[in-house]
């Protein structure tokens, strides 16, 4: 790279990283002093309030990062070409010979490289802290319990429910599960206090520990239930590592696709929400189908949207920062708006998932393929 590619380049991640911290320390803050009595109050659980603090901002403000990382990159842009303008800087290259596309270069892998940064925290990095996501600022340690979706599993055709999900140790309070006519030997319900997720083991299979059973009552002198020929509710007379008071409900449901609910859609990597696509015990909706198409599309939404905002300002030649900005925010919002109600629709099964999440793109790409050659003059 050339000194000035060195130059511009610099000012670039330079706005990126203003821009980031500015959002993040507006969020952080007004977050912070609203929910101020829950983080005092946990603060002596943490080991300290600042230590609280961080423990539960830094997720957040990494999802905070990949929802507005659209809006970071053009405005970046764009503050970077206006900032050159200001100065008579681009004046001073275009007058040396140099194209505006040579120009403006370093932008635009800057661009592509703060996208790929996007998609590694999309696919890897955030879905690591997919338990630290799920929490609130009302409930900062997840220790308040969160609502149950009652979910069939397709196999055994059980219904799942019960009153309060805990993420922290994967328990579902008073789960009371709906036995389909083949399991129903003792009872149309299965009832306990408790139920804790285990994942699959080499000796036994995944699925959710009944702790205190309730109801049947004499669960623990009946034999296991199979459904076509596969265990399906293992009871204490089957299994010694099983309590008088316990039995296990063999599942492929996990406990984030249980009650993870919005927290499982959005923060799960693509491959994770594919493997749930087909996993035969769920029957998941068109929402996650839109949410698979539109991951693989983000980044050409991304670089379509700064195509769209770059173009524009060097066309008009805009020297005035806030206006670029405010050009910017606008194009964003109109991008986003349309996006959304493409989705909207494809998620209550109006139009097919796939035209949802491409849809956006064959209205906006040709205004940026189009626009895309004022770069060249």
């Amino acid at each position: 790279m050339k000194i000035i590619d060195r130059y511009i380049f610099f000012h670039f991640f330079q706005s990126f990283l203003l821009a980031y911290l500015s959002l993040t320390f507006v969020f952080v803050v007004f977050d912070f002093f609203t929910n101020m009595d829950e983080f005092s109050r946990g603060a002596s659980q943490a080991g300290g309030l600042l230590r609280l603090a961080i423990s539960f901002y830094g997720p957040q403000s990494l999802a905070f990062l990949e929802r507005i990382l659209g809006l970071l990159v053009l405005s970046s842009a764009l503050f970077t070409v206006a900032w050159l303008q200001r100065h008579h800087e681009m004046t001073a290259l275009l007058a040396a010979g140099i194209s505006r596309l040579r120009v403006v270069s370093p932008i635009l892998i800057g661009s592509a490289l703060a996208i790929l940064l996007g998609v590694v925290l999309r696919e890897i990095v955030l879905p690591q802290f997919r338990d630290a996501l799920a929490r609130t600022s009302k409930d900062p340690f997840g220790e308040n319990g969160q609502p149950i979706q009652a979910r069939y599993d397709n196999q055994t055709e059980i219904l799942f429910r019960g009153k309060a999900g805990f993420r922290k140790d994967r328990r579902i309070s008073q789960p009371s599960l709906l036995l389909p006519p083949e399991l129903d030997t003792y009872g149309g319900q299965l009832q306990a206090e408790n139920a804790y997720y285990s994942p699959p083991q080499p000796d036994r299979p995944g699925g959710f520990l009944m702790d205190k059973v309730i109801r049947p009552a004499d669960l623990a002198s009946q034999p296991s239930l199979e459904l076509k020929g596969k265990p399906v509710i293992i009871t204490p007379k089957d299994a010694p590592w099983l309590r008088s008071d316990q039995c296990f409900v063999v599942t492929d449901l996990d406990y984030d696709q249980l009650a993870g609910d919005r927290v499982w859609l959005e923060h799960s990597s693509t491959a994770t929400l594919i493997r749930g696509l087909h996993n035969p015990s769920l029957d998941l909706g068109a929402d996650v189908r839109v949410r698979i198409h539109s991951r693989l599309v983000q980044p050409i939404r991304d670089l379509t949207l700064l195509f769209l905002g770059l173009p524009l300002l060097l066309r008009r030649e805009q020297r005035n920062v806030f206006l670029a900005l405010g050009l910017g925010l606008a194009i964003v919002i109109v991008f986003t708006t349309v996006v959304l109600a493409w989705e909207y629709l494809g998620a209550n099964d109006t139009i097919s998932p796939a035209l949802a999440a491409w849809g956006p793109l064959f209205i906006f790409v040709p205004f940026a393929a189009a626009w895309l050659d004022w770069i060249h003059q």
